[in-house]
């Protein structure tokens, strides 16, 4: 027969510790390839979008190059 905890308190927290407790995640080690392009997903301003497809295709490839100029890469 099982025994009762001394502290019920402790036992009840650390039960529900237990029960709710994210189980900690392993980051994924990608590794770095120069020149391979990651899909993302990005909300931009209507009127931003717009002037990055004024000039018809490529317009991917401008908002990339204004981010890497802003970041100073």
């Amino acid at each position: 027969m099982a025994r009762r905890p001394t502290d019920p308190r402790a036992a009840a927290e650390a039960a529900f510790k237990a029960a709710t407790a994210k189980p900690a995640e392993r980051m994924k080690e990608t590794p770095v390839v120069p020149g391979v392009k990651e899909m993302v997903s990005l909300r931009i301003d209507r009127d931003v979008l717009e002037h990055f497809q004024e000039d018809g295709p490529g317009w991917q490839e401008r908002i990339n190059a204004a981010l890497r100029a802003a970041a100073g890469l």
